[in-house]
């Protein structure tokens, strides 16, 4: 993920797997098809509104409900470039880095309005509100966790441990 602004959406506490991706689209695993129903039944225009680059913040325990694969490749591939939240469930945490998409914890992320204009910056683990000029510091991702982020996940990762010989 680069240095570049992004879009906020909000979205509150408790936003679980079936809302971030409904049972019903489970069918396939293809992120394009799954990327037509992202969060519809949280917001159903949310697909036609969200731009490539744009970013999820939420409250807390996002991702709770069933282990799915399927919600961070949704959100994924409709172009949200990041999550953040005041707290994830542990499953959707790990799903989220196979699957490439960096996600943060940020106890202040109430803070941050919907329409505003953020940027992250990984590596010095800060998020800057462009829209109000606050700053916040967040944990940096330890370095096996932005491997896999850097890399585009868990799948491109071990492909190439394999080319490499490790």
């Amino acid at each position: 993920m680069s240095n570049t602004n992004a879009k906020v959406w909000r979205f509150g506490d408790n936003i679980d797997t079936d809302l971030i991706i409904a049972a019903r689209y489970l069918n396939s695993s293809d992120p394009e098809h799954l990327a037509k129903y992202a969060m519809e039944d949280a917001d159903p225009e949310f697909v036609t509104k969200v731009g490539v680059g744009d970013v999820i913040v939420a409250g807390e325990n996002f991702g709770c409900g069933s282990s799915r694969e399927h919600a961070p490749i949704a959100l994924k591939a409709v172009g949200v470039s990041a999550i953040i939240a005041k707290s994830f469930a542990r499953i959707f945490y790990r799903n989220a880095f196979n699957m490439g998409l960096p996600i943060f914890e940020l106890p202040q992320a109430d803070e941050i309005a919907e329409g505003d204009t953020i940027m992250i910056d990984m590596q010095k683990g800060e998020i800057q509100d462009i829209t109000t000029g606050k700053n916040y510091k967040f944990t940096p991702i330890p370095p096996f966790m932005q491997e896999l982020i850097d890399v585009g996940g868990l799948i491109n990762y071990a492909k190439a441990e394999i080319a490499e010989g490790n």
